[in-house]
């Protein structure tokens, strides 16, 4: 299965990342590409994402969260593209962000895109969070 891994650091503390990477509806001011989300009915973490420029495409997606563990994980229920986010805080009071996302063989040719997308995000993730500390 091809996959990739991706970190950015962030001057943020971890609760301050936490408060944009929990929940699906700050996904847009930060993830490439998404454009809008719906929260899904139930309390059990599905939301729709719709791509940016696509708002006729909804792709259901599914949000597992553990904060004590500064994880979050998103599967996509369309492609089955899996993103394993991960917070660890930093001895300087900043965090590292990383990332493991694992593309489906069926979705291969979607890798390098993917990483410039997932490399955006991270870069973006880390500016937004820092905005905080003005």
């Amino acid at each position: 299965m091809p996959s990739f891994h991706d970190s950015a650091q962030t001057a943020a503390d971890p609760q301050e990342v936490w408060k944009l990477l929990y929940d699906p509806a700050r996904f847009p001011d930060w993830w490439a590409g998404v454009g809008t989300v719906e929260k899904g009915q139930a309390d059990d973490g599905s939301y729709t994402m719709f791509p940016e420029g696509y708002p006729d495409f909804p792709m259901a997606q599914l949000l597992d969260s553990a904060h004590e563990e500064g994880r979050v994980t998103i599967s996509c229920l369309v492609s089955d593209l899996r993103f394993q986010w991960r917070l660890e805080p930093l001895a300087d009071g900043g965090t590292q962000i990383s990332v493991e996302v694992e593309i489906p063989p069926a979705e291969a040719a979607r890798l390098e895109q993917q990483r410039e997308t997932i490399h955006a995000s991270l870069a973006k993730l880390a500016e937004l969070s820092a905005l905080t500390l003005d």
